[in-house]
């Protein structure tokens, strides 16, 4: 058992400090949450793989009209070299997202990526429909952005170790610090 006591957190966002203190399970969730999210998508992308060849033009071309990206989806169905990078990109980016969220390595990359993707799906589901706004795709974007902000991977996780990693005397990410947007 830890004998730390203090699990405080918070920051200001738009002049309102938001504070928080975590319960001691917290970590265990974290890591859950970043588990679950990360089996969620490597599985989608293996199933994609499994049935390969896959074909995202279909889904591209069509998306509902009220949706605000229709028509650039549109185009993109409509431009045979894009197709094929998706066909490729979509269950390959699947893959490696959840991987690296399951062993919990470059976890803020790789859930900043699953949101995107997310997002993307999420606009492309969109139906013009009030009651659909919320609907699971959201939540998968709001999950991948929780788990980045959380730096889940340093908790029973790779990241951690990758941080450490000695870099010419240095810890890797006190040499490049920049790489603490990535990791963690």
């Amino acid at each position: 058992m830890s004998t730390k006591t203090t699990n405080e957190f918070g920051g200001e966002f738009g002049g309102i400090t938001l504070l928080g203190k975590a319960h001691s399970l917290s970590a265990l969730f974290i890591v859950l949450l970043r588990a679950t999210i990360g089996g969620m998508i490597l599985f989608a992308g293996l199933g994609k793989v499994a049935e390969w060849p896959f074909e995202a033009s279909g889904y591209l071309a069509n998306v509902d009209p009220a949706s605000p990206v229709s028509g650039l989806y549109g185009a993109m169905a409509a431009t045979p070299w894009f197709v094929e990078f998706a066909n490729v990109f979509v269950p390959a980016t699947q893959v490696l997202v959840g991987v690296a969220l399951i062993a919990g390595a470059f976890v803020r990359l790789a859930a900043l990526g699953g949101a995107v993707q997310m997002a993307l799906f999420y606009l492309g589901g969109w139906t013009g429909d009030v009651f659909a706004l919320f609907d699971s795709t959201l939540v998968y974007v709001i999950v991948f952005l929780t788990v980045a902000a959380f730096g889940a991977g340093r908790v029973l996780g790779l990241d951690a170790r990758i941080e450490r990693l000695d870099v010419g005397g240095q810890a890797l990410v006190e040499r490049f610090p920049a790489l603490r947007y990535v990791l963690g």
